[in-house]
């Protein structure tokens, strides 16, 4: 049962496992960044946007929500800084789990949103930017993760870098060659299957997410948590067995 989803988070890694892990976490991150909107009403994957925004704000003398902006930003950032430190002592200590760490950090903080927000959405006032800047932590914690684990080949929430590096290599696939006595331009066919599979991941999950909090409600996002989970179950028991053996 376990065997194949194993390899996804090993410290041994593949070009085609980096692909199998992203375009999952490509899910997770469309699934959450979909609910979060309908959850509070802002996308939380989205810096650009954010950015833009806290200057707009500070434009027009809204100070508050210039502040909420600076809130969501650094916590995107601490999100992918928790990463680092998860990963790199991991790493340190010959970990299995080392890359899954963050994910367990991830599947936790999707627990606490899926199962407290129900309880806690009535407190409009607080409950809206503690919840924006807890999606935005998980989702500078995903990309971080795989942006560490395929040295930034993947990425899995940045959907505007997928879509600009799809429109690179379909350019180059529809080039017309009419001149012979020059070095043809050729489309990386390997890219254009990652970053369309990667996007349709992106999408599917964006899909799911929006139809399972429009149905269920906050309680949709701990299939995302249980999908984590499973995704580092393994490694993470490996290292708890070991650990438990006699020096």
């Amino acid at each position: 049962m376990f065997a194949p989803i194993r390899g996804f988070t090993s410290l041994q890694r593949t070009p085609q496992t980096d692909l199998k892990l992203g375009t999952v976490l490509a899910f997770v991150a469309g699934a959450a960044n979909a609910g979060g909107l309908l959850a509070v009403g802002q996308y939380t994957s989205h810096m650009t946007g954010i950015v833009s925004a806290v200057a707009d704000h500070l434009v027009l003398g809204e100070m508050t929500l210039a502040l909420a902006g600076v809130g969501a930003l650094l916590s995107f950032v601490l999100g992918a800084m928790t990463t680092a430190w998860l990963v790199n002592w991991g790493l340190r200590r010959h970990l299995r789990s080392a890359y899954g760490l963050p994910l367990l950090v991830e599947a936790s903080a999707l627990l606490l949103f899926g199962l407290a927000g129900a309880a806690l959405a009535g407190l409009t006032p607080l409950f809206v930017p503690l919840t924006v800047v807890l999606l935005c932590f998980i989702m500078g914690l995903q990309n971080a993760v795989i942006t560490k684990i395929s040295h930034a080949v993947i990425r899995t929430t940045h959907v505007t870098g997928l879509i600009t590096d799809l429109g690179i290599e379909l350019g180059k696939l529809l080039y017309l060659n009419h001149r012979t006595d020059r070095q043809p331009v050729r489309a990386n066919r390997a890219r254009l299957r990652v970053h369309g599979q990667l996007i349709g991941g992106f999408f599917a999950g964006a899909l799911a997410g929006a139809l399972g909090f429009k149905h269920l409600g906050y309680i949709s996002t701990v299939p995302l948590a249980a999908l984590l989970l499973l995704l580092v179950l393994r490694p993470a028991l490996d290292d708890w067995q070991h650990w438990r053996q006699p020096a």
